[in-house]
């Protein structure tokens, strides 16, 4: 008989994503007839190695209790703070300390693939060094001063784009963020909190389709991926 481990995912969701332009949180934003963040929630609890999901929400929240996955017994819901690393170190306490490692996954990241998330898990498998999903560079790049004149053509080799969810040893991951705060060094991801700890993280290729909620044309190419989708669940298929 195969034993699965479970691990727990911490989602921060008390962001208000003003680049949306949007009457509510971008996360509360529908996509065929759902949240983004029920379609994110959903991706992660249909896993078969995620046994609990603790959602970071804005103290002012009052959208998420209405949600039906609200209700899941595997859901845990605490209040987040004013920055992102913030809100992750207070998913991070409501961890059982006991569980060796944790995902975090951007709340407003809907369309994240089952198999780069199994990619991703077997990094426990195979030492203590954690990692996160990311999918290569393949546009040219360009950099620019601040008039928005390029300044050279960068080369694209060894050049990701970091995504989520990002996996690291629980214990790691808090102190990387603890000590990022103290030393008041701006954090974008857990990922670049390993890095400033001086820690090693492993990339994982991922699909480019787990793209990020952000921009208004984002909302578009995220429900062309998950529209059909829908369309098969409503059909039983």
């Amino acid at each position: 008989m195969t034993i699965t481990t479970k691990f727990t995912v911490v989602v921060p969701a008390a962001g208000i994503g003003k680049r949306m332009g949007a009457d509510c949180p971008k996360q509360y934003l529908l996509i065929a007839g759902k949240s983004i963040l029920e379609h994110t929630l959903n991706n992660l609890l249909a896993h078969p190695q995620i046994g609990r999901v603790i959602v970071v929400l804005h103290p002012d929240d009052k959208q998420f209790k209405q949600l039906a996955i609200a209700a899941d017994k595997r859901i845990s819901v605490v209040t987040g703070g004013e920055e992102r690393s913030d809100s992750v170190l207070a998913g991070l306490n409501a961890v059982d300390a006991s569980e060796p490692w944790v995902l975090i996954h951007d709340a407003a990241r809907p369309c994240l693939h089952a198999e780069d998330l199994t990619k991703l898990l077997k990094l426990a498998e195979q030492g203590e060094v954690g990692g996160i999903l990311a999918a290569p560079v393949r546009d040219t790049m360009k950099r620019a001063n601040a008039d928005q004149l390029i300044i050279k053509t960068e080369s694209r080799d060894n050049l990701w784009h970091a995504l989520t969810p990002q996996f690291f040893p629980l214990a790691l991951l808090k102190f990387a963020l603890q000590t990022a705060q103290i030393q008041k060094i701006a954090i974008t991801d857990e990922a670049s909190a390993i890095e400033q700890y001086g820690g090693q993280v492993k990339i994982v290729e991922g699909r480019a389709s787990n793209i990020k909620v952000t921009q208004p044309e984002d909302l578009f190419l995220a429900t062309s991926y998950l529209s059909p989708l829908a369309a098969i669940e409503d059909k039983g298929e």
